[in-house]
């Protein structure tokens, strides 16, 4: 088993549950003493320094954190140390308004390494591999955060940054690249661009894909390996818990491995808020229980998942989530049925003759929503022929509607005329309110 932390990544699951405990007694003392706005909200709560907290079950007391609460004390008001003691600053991109904050002390630092460190060993990082990252470098917290991650590992690490896509592919040949980090819809667009240069794939030595920054669905995930000849593993986190490292896919691909000993996850109903059992559905809230900068109480991720606290096939024992199927924030509600751009991208890759690559139109008229999906086709000829581009259409359709149980209207687009993205894939365009 490829480990960075053996003996804690495969601890037996009453002494994982004691070190959480410990942890979360200390991580609400320490808000409750250090962070104002954690102190005026733990008080309202009655819950007061942790004393109150005698199981794990007892975190029910700790009210939620919303990213609102995030934005309503940017950009330091949750900051739980002095600013001399601060030795980094990362942020979201803020396309919503202000950017989400997070702030590091040099052992949050060294413990959010670590955490990465897991996350790539598990994917099946060495430290013979050459790691190029194509995620952007800058206030995001993914590409410094798998950095030094990586080079914890002892993996080499190449700086790529995003963009420029022949360079980018002329890097992976010429330094021997192993692995890639981007988020999946990047990874898929490298993928096609290797397919159609003048390269063959034997003159790349890519055996590893890490991605992470936004759902990758296991089609989209199996177009990839197929493309590059990689193996793909997936990992999560975010500004608010202090990026990428929170879980990851081990070899199994059986649900992405929690950090347990540093994040304590819940599953919560998105309608009551009530906690869910294990293997049920729900919205993923995460407390921190190591973090001194910034610690997060009970953080309501809005990303819907499940947990299973099985021990893994590949003998690491910490909790498992399933990919997410989207947040519920991306989630679509059309004529009364939520829609997740997951549940419609499994659908396109799976079928002939057209492209990974679509967009999502929802309008509104006579106060009814209707929903256009934008797709590819693989082969501009099928344009010529209306019968074959037809039927192609209604199948599409016709599928569509038997796994989301709604009528949508399918537009098939000239091959390579809808974005890439080189960061995150914005798939949704909502005209409702124009």
């Amino acid at each position: 088993m490829n480990c960075f932390q053996k003996e804690i990544e495969t601890l037996p699951r009453k002494e994982i549950e004691a070190i959480q405990l410990e942890r979360l007694k200390w991580t609400v003392n320490y808000c409750y003493n250090n962070t104002e706005f954690y102190h005026k909200k733990l008080t309202e709560a009655g819950v007061f320094d942790g004393s109150k907290i005698k199981q794990l079950s007892d975190i029910q007391y700790i009210p939620y954190t919303t990213k609102d609460d995030f934005r309503d004390n940017y950009p330091f008001g949750m900051m739980a140390v002095p600013m001399k003691d601060i030795v980094r600053l990362h942020a979201s991109s803020g396309t919503t308004g202000k950017p989400t904050v997070g702030v590091y002390t040099k052992e949050d630092l060294d413990i959010w390494s670590d955490c990465v460190a897991r996350v790539a060993m598990a994917g099946g990082v060495t430290a013979d591999d050459i790691i190029q990252i194509s995620f952007g470098y800058g206030l995001f917290t993914g590409a410094l955060g798998l950095h030094y991650g990586l080079e914890k590992v002892g993996a080499m690490v190449i700086p790529a940054s995003s963009g420029n896509t022949e360079k980018q592919l002329m890097m992976m040949r010429d330094f021997g690249v192993t692995g890639l980090v981007a988020t999946p819809s990047y990874a898929l667009y490298l993928s096609e661009a290797i397919k159609d240069s003048a390269y063959p794939l034997s003159d790349y030595k890519l055996r590893l894909g890490i991605l992470g920054s936004e759902p990758c669905t296991p089609e989209m995930r199996e177009q990839i390996e197929k493309n590059m000849g990689v193996f793909v593993s997936d990992n999560y986190g975010m500004t608010e818990l202090g990026g990428p490292g929170v879980s990851g896919d081990c070899p199994v691909r059986d649900g992405m491995h929690f950090a347990e000993d540093h994040f304590l996850p819940e599953i919560i109903s998105r309608e009551t808020d009530e906690p869910l059992g294990e293997g049920e559905v729900g919205e993923l809230v995460v407390t921190t229980l190591t973090k001194k900068g910034m610690p997060v109480l009970r953080y309501r991720t809005k990303d819907v998942t499940k947990l299973t606290y099985e021990p893994c096939a590949c003998g690491r024992t910490h909790a498992r989530m399933s990919k997410t199927m989207g947040r519920t924030d991306d989630m679509l509600i059309i004529k009364g049925v939520n829609v997740f751009p997951t549940q419609i991208e499994s659908v396109l890759i799976s079928m002939d003759h057209i492209g990974p690559h679509y967009q999502l139109v929802v309008t509104r008229e006579n106060f009814k929503d209707s929903l256009e999906i934008k797709v590819e086709l693989v082969n501009a000829d099928l344009l010529e022929s209306y019968g074959e581009l037809d039927k192609l259409k209604r199948r599409i359709e016709d599928k569509l509607k038997s796994v989301l149980g709604l009528q949508t209207k399918v537009t098939l687009v000239q091959p390579k005329t809808l974005e890439r993205f080189q960061g995150k894939a914005k798939r949704i365009l909502d005209l409702r309110n124009q």
